[in-house]
């Protein structure tokens, strides 16, 4: 990231020049493949927004480990998508980036707070997964470990990617677990403003961190960039995972994680405008957003 220990607005001239448009010669593994863990028994349509976001916005391939209760669900939902259960020999399948076969993984949309098989499979995909990581919903609260934080500077170490994609409460959760033993660092933590607390996950974890509100802060550690476009029509259930789903498939089309993270925010927020102002902010839901994508991409090629 550039101008480390500052903070920047979002660039929608340059991210716009990071449009990931497919070659000539492209086929479905060279425009990238996004593997989903996601999608517990109780909630399947998590997995079902990310992995149709993550299509809309380019990804060549995408497929989907959930549970063995939602795996008719999601292949009902998108006839595309290559859909298995989590229980088939997981950690064998998770993705291997190599030079000419781009990938990316996201973790954890739609995985229920608290379950401890849940959260075992969280850690197991932190710890194993060799490609670009995106870490999103119920199994950010398996991060909020002492056991997810060892987990995630052990990634850090053997120079793997991950991006941690939090609203606030999450966050909260995050900072408790980094500093569980210290009470002053976590009154700090919760005194800091937003862009502060999302540098200091980012510091703690050694990931790039993308909390979530009305306005974004996207934070490597050092410095922190800010997206202020967010609209009340994304305060729905399912905005979060289309989020995540675009992020993971940016990263998995070659993007590097900071553009990744400000180009899928920023094309989230615009998508949420154009739906709105169509459907008012009042009735646009996550389902509406990832329809205005094509749109907004098509507005931005025009640049």
């Amino acid at each position: 990231m550039r101008n480390h220990g500052a903070t920047r607005s979002v660039d929608e001239a340059r991210l716009a020049t990071l449009l990931p448009l497919p070659a000539l010669d492209a086929n479905k593994y060279t425009r990238g493949v996004l593997t989903l863990v996601a999608g517990c028994a109780d909630y399947p349509g998590a997995a079902c927004l990310a992995a149709r976001a993550a299509g809309r916005i380019g990804a060549g391939y995408v497929q989907v480990f959930c549970a063995p209760e939602s795996v008719s669900v999601l292949r009902n939902y998108l006839p595309s998508l290559v859909v298995r259960s989590w229980d088939d020999h997981l950690a064998q399948k998770l993705p291997k980036e190599v030079s000419d076969h781009p990938a990316a993984c996201l973790l954890g949309s739609g995985f229920a707070v608290g379950d401890k098989e849940l959260n075992d499979l969280a850690l197991e995909v932190v710890r194993t997964c060799e490609a670009p990581l995106v870490i999103d919903g119920g199994a950010l609260s398996a991060l909020a470990s002492e056991e997810g934080l060892t987990a995630a500077k052990e990634r850090a170490a053997a120079f793997r990617t991950t991006v941690l994609t939090p609203h606030s409460g999450e966050a909260m959760r995050l900072g408790k677990a980094i500093f569980s033993d210290s009470p002053t660092g976590l009154a700090s933590f919760q005194r800091a403003l937003a862009d502060g607390r999302a540098k200091m996950l980012a510091s703690a974890f050694k990931a790039l961190v993308v909390l979530k509100g009305p306005q974004t802060f996207i934070s490597d550690g050092e410095a922190v960039v800010v997206m202020s476009k967010g609209t009340p029509a994304l305060a729905k259930a399912g905005t979060g995972d289309v989020l995540a789903g675009m992020i993971g498939s940016l990263l998995a089309q070659g993007l590097v994680p900071q553009d990744a993270a400000e180009l899928g925010c920023t094309l989230h927020a615009e998508a949420g405008r154009l739906a709105a102002s169509a459907l008012t902010e009042i009735s646009t839901g996550p389902e509406d957003v990832i329809d205005a994508l094509p749109s907004v991409l098509a507005r931005w090629l025009a640049i």
